[in-house]
């Protein structure tokens, strides 16, 4: 449970008149917004009488406040997740099988279960290498991918797998039910990845962007989208989707890079369809080739079915 900081101060000459918010702000070196969300749960008095952020002070009254200590964004909260899977496991690495609405390390802005938070509550030690919120994290998948991951426990995996993955020699296969038909059914798109310049949350092809390849082939063709089996070279935020939707056949339920929501609600789809199949590496202790796979989650595989019985 977070401490709270009592706190108590009289109104001096030079905040007389001044709103509550902002006079809280000055008095307790707080941000505005911050001063308004402790008024509105009732944390603040003035005078011992619970007041409105438009509220006016005047010098000399008392302004009481509790200030509840804010937790760390980046803290692991150990806590197991349902539906994390465990594929394999060794003294080196763990393999999961990281199932939709769970990312991978905590983030700012992320409230909701974790990989690692999962992993430390199932007792795994991982490696204690790079981030605090990150260690032992060697690759990612997004909040609303799911499938296949690696998670490395000793310090000598996370340096080769690290590795591995910066010199591309990881093979990272998946799926994804694109909209429409690609042209050509197979190839490749080799287009720079930049964070959007119209939206801090989305990416798009940049000229001034990052790298990025993406190998793609068409499994299926069907008569409102195709499967596709995806290779990637590069390893950038939101490649796949970002890549598709430049193609114009966006990952169907892709509301971020223009899935149509019509045919994502007649699939029963809330997010993208998109899934890491497989992901192939050489073990880290053994230099044996290993491989890892994940089938499709309940969702997709129903939205998948119902696109096959459209034909």
């Amino acid at each position: 449970m977070n401490a709270v900081d009592h706190r108590s101060l009289r109104v001096p000459d030079g905040l007389d008149g001044q709103r509550v918010d902002v006079a809280l702000a000055q008095l307790f070196g707080l941000s505005r917004s911050r001063a308004a969300a402790l008024i509105a749960e009732g944390r603040v008095h003035l005078d011992g009488v619970g007041v409105s952020k438009s509220e006016r002070v005047l010098q000399g009254a008392v302004l009481d406040v509790e200030i509840p200590a804010e937790s760390d964004p980046l803290e692991v909260v150990p806590e197991i997740v349902e539906g994390i899977k465990i594929i394999h496991d060794d003294p080196a690495i763990v393999v999961i099988d990281k199932p939709v609405g769970v990312a991978v390390h905590p983030s700012p802005g992320w409230r909701g279960p974790t990989v690692v938070g999962h992993l430390a509550g199932a007792g795994f030690r991982i490696s204690t290498s790079g981030a605090k919120e990150r260690e032992g994290i060697v690759q990612r998948l997004d909040v609303g991918t799911s499938g296949v991951m690696v998670i490395t426990k000793s310090e000598h995996a996370y340096s080769i797998l690290k590795n591995a993955f910066r010199q591309r020699t990881v093979d990272k296969t998946y799926h994804a039910l694109v909209q429409g038909h690609p042209d050509p059914l197979s190839g490749t798109v080799d287009a720079p990845i930049g964070r959007h310049p119209g939206a801090d949350y989305k990416f798009a092809v940049m000229d001034d962007g990052r790298a990025s390849v993406t190998h793609y082939e068409t499994l299926e063709a069907h008569r409102f989208a195709s499967l596709l089996e995806v290779h990637l070279e590069t390893g950038r935020t939101h490649q796949i989707r970002v890549h598709m939707a430049a193609l114009r056949h966006p990952c169907v339920g892709d509301f971020t890079y223009g899935g149509d929501p019509v045919l994502a609600r007649r699939l029963g789809l809330t997010r993208q369809w998109l899934h890491a199949v497989r992901l192939g590496f050489e073990h880290p202790e053994s230099g044996e080739y290993v491989e890892y796979e994940s089938g499709y989650p309940d969702d997709l595989q129903h939205a998948l079915d119902v696109i096959r019985d459209s034909d």
